[in-house]
């Protein structure tokens, strides 16, 4: 009676520690670690790193059309027309879009506490092209007179400046980009760190898992076990 009493006990046993009662397994029973929180992180960084990069683009493509057109005067010419992109009458535009360039290659690397030098460096592009925009919509015959001044040796103006799209194009991009950085500041604490996929990769690289592993740790002076 005892005997049987203590194999119904050594029956009981193992079905506690089956693959059903290992704490160490996820919910789907699979043995495997439940890294399907991580993914949310990993996306967030990976979409701001695409915006920034977009925003840099659009920022920079914004200056390369003809912002101005006028014409100046010279004695033996005459009228000379003076084209004048983005790039000539806003120098700033350029420059906010290779500081985006380079915020949205760091957004990758930098952890927790580099993201506000980001947010910041990305909030002043903003601002950069934002005002270079404006200034030359408010006063385009001063730019025009240095474009004009530089080609015909002369700043008087022989025709009325005409002013294209581009410039208020350019200043709705930059403020864009002034939203894109509220947005990165809202969000920039749910980006997974840089450095946890390569951390969990070398977990078990650690461990010897065959015969010419543990042979190898012999010769180290060892014990593989």
């Amino acid at each position: 009676m005892s005997g049987a009493t203590s194999a119904g006990r050594t029956h009981h046993g193992p079905h506690r520690d089956g693959p059903h009662g290992d704490g160490h397994r996820n919910g789907d029973g699979d043995g495997l670690p439940d890294d399907r929180g991580a993914e949310p992180a990993r996306t967030g960084r990976r979409r701001a790193i695409l915006t920034v990069l977009a925003l840099a683009l659009v920022t920079l493509l914004s200056s390369v059309p003809v912002w101005l057109r006028t014409a100046g005067t010279t004695a033996l010419q005459g009228d000379v027309p003076v084209t004048v992109t983005g790039t000539q009458a806003a120098p700033g535009i350029p420059a906010a879009a290779l500081v985006l360039l380079s915020a949205g290659i760091a957004i990758g690397l930098v952890g927790r506490a580099g993201r506000w030098v980001l947010v910041g460096a990305v909030a002043l592009s903003g601002v950069l092209a934002t005002v270079s925009a404006v200034l030359v919509a408010a006063g385009p015959d001063d730019v025009a007179r240095t474009a004009v001044a530089a080609a015909t040796g002369v700043d008087t103006l022989a025709e009325p400046v005409a002013l294209s799209p581009w410039p208020y194009v350019a200043a709705v991009v930059g403020l864009v980009v002034l939203a894109a950085a509220g947005w990165l500041a809202s969000t920039s604490g749910t980006w997974a760190r840089p450095s946890a996929r390569h951390d969990v990769a070398a977990g078990p690289a650690a461990v010897p898992d065959d015969d010419q592993a543990a042979w190898d740790a012999l010769s180290r002076g060892q014990d593989p076990s």
